[in-house]
């Protein structure tokens, strides 16, 4: 059996129930997450953070961070919620002693613009909703009593900005499984057919796969995915490589995947086939969560089964991710209804001609 060891957890078995428990060294806190889940790393990160948290100044932006972090709103949150609300949280730690009352409408657009400028428009607008919420909670804790990130205007996107996370063409989706090694074909086979997160995807127990059935939930939204597992699947699956890692997928050398080294893998294999000619540019992982709503949409099935099938919370994302579906139909039709009437009208305009002749 493989022994994994995570920096600052003691882990031990505990014969009589028969399983392994991990304890914060530190804080000599249990970590109740499942160990090795995502959900088990934010903990961890919560109390790495909370041993080594400095006393923040009142009426600060870092107080203000702290208070939030072990709020209810933020504990409750998902894990893959709460590690991205981190990652934002993280980055504005250098402008911790910030005094609330000095955050207004033009500090914050200020930083926007900053942040864009480092980190591209997806990050500048996710920093506003995280801080959108950090006064939420400020208001709620009476430590502001206005939200001024409501009037701040959020990156729109350019118009010549490709289009986020597009989806895959059936000849993509064919040539890049054609060209896969055979430690990604699984991860990219969960994505490609089953709809999972890159992260969901390569973090995926052994236990949540029995009897042909995929029980899990989405690590972002905490929503449970329940499904039959495909037959293409199945048949990568059958065929993978064997491992004793506890995830599903595994490296080369046996290993759980780290989101890090598949990102790396597949930006080497993209890199190739654009080069080739084989893909066309902006291929992403996540397209694959679209590309699998476009099908499904192009079937006839309606948002809330596209909904329950990639595991989001609204059916507002299934048909967000749905949309060119939709609009392909919607101008199919149109077109075919446009073209017949100008056919109608050239006849007419051809009859009337020889009727003057």
């Amino acid at each position: 059996m493989t022994i994994v060891r995570v920096k600052g957890v003691k882990r031990y078995f505990e014969p009589k129930s028969g399983k392994w428990y991990a304890y914060h060294r530190k804080t000599k806190k249990r970590i109740e997450a499942e160990f090795g889940t995502p959900e088990f790393f934010v903990e961890l990160a919560a109390l790495n953070s909370a041993s080594e948290e400095k006393k923040e100044k009142p009426g600060t932006l870092g107080a203000l961070i702290v208070s939030y972090r072990r709020s209810a709103g933020f504990l409750s949150l998902a894990g893959r919620t709460r590690s991205d609300y981190q990652k934002v949280m993280d980055h504005l730690q250098k402008l911790a002693g910030a005094p609330l009352a000095d955050i207004g409408h033009a500090w914050l657009s200020r930083l926007r613009d900053k942040v864009f400028a480092e980190k591209k428009r997806k990050f500048a607008n996710y920093t506003l909703t995280v801080l959108s919420i950090l006064f939420e909670h400020a208001i709620e804790m009476e430590m502001a009593t206005v939200n001024p990130v409501t009037k701040v205007k959020r990156v729109r996107k350019g118009k010549g900005d490709d289009e986020a996370n597009r989806p895959w063409t059936d000849e993509e989706r064919e040539a890049v499984e054609a060209s896969l090694p055979d430690h990604m074909r699984l991860p990219i086979a969960l994505m490609m057919y089953c709809g999972l997160d890159p992260q969901d995807a390569l973090r995926l127990p052994r236990t949540a796969v029995s009897d042909g059935m995929i029980d899990t939930k989405r690590g972002k939204t905490g929503v449970p995915v329940w499904m039959p597992m495909p037959e293409p699947v199945k048949a990568v699956l059958a065929a993978s490589p064997k491992h004793i890692a506890m995830t599903l997928c595994a490296n080369s050398y046996g290993k759980p995947w780290t989101y890090n080294g598949f990102s790396t893998n597949w930006h080497r294999l993209k890199v190739k086939m654009e080069k080739a000619g084989t893909i066309q540019p902006g291929l992403t992982l996540k397209g694959l969560r679209h590309t699998v709503a476009t099908i499904l949409r192009e079937m006839g099935k309606d948002p809330a089964t596209i909904a329950n099938m990639l595991g989001q919370k609204t059916e507002a994302m299934a048909k967000h991710y749905s949309r060119r579906a939709d609009m392909s139909k919607n101008m199919t039709e149109t077109v075919d209804a446009f073209s017949a009437e100008v056919n109608r009208r050239r006849t007419k305009v051809s009859r009337k001609e020889k009727q003057s002749v």
